[in-house]
């Protein structure tokens, strides 16, 4: 391949081999040939469709395109880690295999529009992939929550006993921040689908192409309004970057949780072998090595999402060199998203529920004392007054060695004379549990009601994947 730069003319295109070094992104843009292929192709059927290219160079450049395609996806194919770019590396490659033919698909585009296309046409295809593994973390999380829908743990707030729930339902909670992580996906690739192809390199340019054709091949919904916009916009990198940030929240926040049940103070769940490590030192040791790794790259992706937005700060119009820098974190940003959520669905499906401890944690935590209270509150208690003399009673049972399941009635009865012995039907945990009739509560119902919803949503995701 030619050393000579591919914009040599104004200067001699001759730099030092550590600035080539420090200029060249061929390391990290290599990944969207696909892209950028499929965008010279639109680019060339257009110009011959517009007159600017004769119908006979255009098919003697799509057919090398397509030959350069086929030859780096079949591995025949090297790309040059000497290119500039990937865009430089097709042109030359084009250009060796056709001669002037080849120089002329780049009349009416620039570098800038070029790139542009590709990133939109890259992430609109990873976005595709991200919502496919939600909606497989998404079914994992479902497969578990219906399987343990009554099953009774601890609630928390504060990191501290709280209420009686069903572990079914604290996992819907989780497929509730998936489900808006999908639907944003969705939100962000409507705004990502508008092509920059034709704004050239930042002005438009004075042949007369057809924008609209190149956007219609290429599957966008429209084109950019405006040229300098078009080449200089990088919302869409943040958008996405934004997106996958919730996310990795979101997963982080699971694995936190699933950290804290699978350690011997809690014992909530185990993690199946294939998902945790040992120790080498500690023969007795199992740990959650992967969520804790989930939970570490949650930073990193955050670090993708700062990192663009301050490049972009302070960038005037149009196009500004600085802008290479996007695509190295929107790439780790997608691929991080992809890895984490690969490893957290089949993680959750094969974690054994240790119901049982779940049961006894939720016992020994006072957690039914809100409705200890309710049941006078049901008898003309005020709330108030009912709250402060239940708080009375936790303080004796602490000091006392007894749960409010088990201190006898007599204890109760000098309290208050309104306590009579189907306070303790009242106060279990099952009754804790199904007596929360409100939609979206932990109530068997509404868990049930939940599940219902969960499925629909699958399915629905599901066949608009197909």
């Amino acid at each position: 391949m030619s050393s000579q730069k591919m914009w040599a003319g104004r200067t001699a295109g001759a730099t030092s081999r550590m600035a080539d070094d420090f200029n060249s992104s061929i390391h990290i843009d290599a990944r969207m040939y696909r892209e950028d292929i499929r965008g010279s192709m639109a680019h060339a059927a257009m110009l011959a469709e517009q007159g600017i290219l004769t119908a006979e160079d255009a098919d003697t450049i799509i057919e090398a395109l397509e030959g350069i395609l086929r030859d780096i996806d079949s591995g025949v194919l090297t790309i040059d880690p000497e290119a500039e770019d990937i865009h430089m590396f097709v042109e030359a490659t084009l250009t060796e295999r056709i001669g002037d033919a080849g120089k002329k698909l780049h009349t009416a585009r620039s570098r800038n529009d070029q790139v542009a296309v590709d990133t939109r046409m890259y992430a609109r295809e990873r976005i595709k992939e991200i919502k496919e593994k939600i909606v497989e973390l998404l079914e994992a999380l479902l497969f578990v929550a219906e399987a343990h829908k009554t099953s009774i743990l601890p609630g928390y707030t504060h990191l501290q006993r709280a209420q009686p729930v069903t572990f079914g339902h604290h996992l819907l909670a989780y497929a509730q921040m998936f489900m808006r992580d999908y639907d944003r996906l969705t939100d962000a690739a409507v705004r990502m689908n508008v092509s920059p192809l034709g704004a050239c390199a930042l002005a438009g340019t004075t042949y007369p192409i057809s924008r609209a054709a190149t956007a219609a091949a290429l599957g966008f919904d429209g084109y950019a309004q405006n040229s300098m916009d078009a080449v200089s916009d990088r919302d869409f990198c943040v958008e996405l970057l934004s997106a996958c940030s919730l996310i990795m929240m979101h997963l982080s926040r699971l694995s936190e949780e699933i950290i804290l049940w699978s350690s011997w103070e809690f014992a909530f769940v185990e993690l199946d072998d294939a998902y945790t490590t040992g120790s080498s030192i500690m023969p007795q040791k199992k740990n959650s090595d992967m969520a804790e790794l989930v939970r570490g790259k949650t930073g990193r992706v955050y670090g993708d999402l700062m990192g663009t937005l301050t490049m972009l700060k302070g960038l005037p119009l149009a196009y500004n060199k600085d802008m290479q820098e996007d695509k190295e974190s929107l790439f780790d940003g997608i691929d991080t998203v992809l890895r984490c959520l690969e490893i957290m669905a089949p993680m959750v499906r094969t974690m054994k529920v240790k119901t049982d401890n779940m049961y006894a944690a939720a016992q020994r935590g006072f957690i039914n004392a809100t409705d200890l209270a309710d049941y006078l509150t049901k008898r003309g208690v005020s709330f108030r007054t009912a709250y402060k003399l239940v708080g009375e009673i936790v303080s004796y049972c602490i000091r006392e060695g007894y749960v409010l399941d088990t201190l006898p009635l007599e204890d109760y009865k000098t309290y208050s004379e309104l306590f009579a012995p189907d306070l303790y039907e009242e106060i279990s945990l099952e009754a804790c549990v199904e007596k929360r009739i409100s939609d979206g509560s932990t109530g068997f119902a509404s868990v049930d009601a939940q599940i219902d919803t969960l499925k629909k949503y699958i399915n629905d995701k599901k066949g608009l994947q197909k």
